[in-house]
């Protein structure tokens, strides 16, 4: 079974996905939110569920320091929630602090200066993580 994984932003989405088998995860796509109020962003993640057909989204949650839910925290909830709506797929949550940074330190282990695949790796990471935290 495939899981998706996301890196929630109020400007972009980082997507991964993994192979069929659910074990390598691989960054997909970035998807840019729009800011007049559609939901132009749930649709992509929905099609991507179909397309690749995912049985499992994994979001990432930012937390603080500490450990504690902040309201950046609440929005990636409340985008959670209108994920699992709209593709009726099981959505969990996963710490995500740290993943940004290291997706950034890959960035520039590999040469790469851009930012622009920055979201779609940490949604790597993420999902990485996820699989490593699963019990076999």
């Amino acid at each position: 079974m495939r899981t998706l994984g996301l890196d929630f932003g109020e400007r972009r989405i980082g997507v991964a996905v993994t192979d069929p088998s659910g074990m390598l995860a691989q960054p997909l796509e970035t998807i840019q939110c729009s800011r007049s109020g559609d939901d132009v962003h749930l649709q992509r993640i929905a099609d991507l569920v179909t397309n690749y057909e995912v049985g499992r989204i994994v979001v990432g949650l930012p937390l603080h320091l500490d450990g504690r839910e902040g309201q950046a925290a609440e929005r990636a909830r409340d985008f959670g929630e209108a994920v699992a709506e709209r593709t009726r797929v099981a959505v969990e949550f996963l710490d995500e602090r740290w993943t940004t940074l290291e997706a950034e330190r890959v960035l520039r282990e590999t040469g790469t200066r851009r930012r622009k695949g920055v979201d779609s790796i940490a949604a790597a990471i993420i999902l990485r993580t996820y699989i490593e935290r699963a019990p076999s």
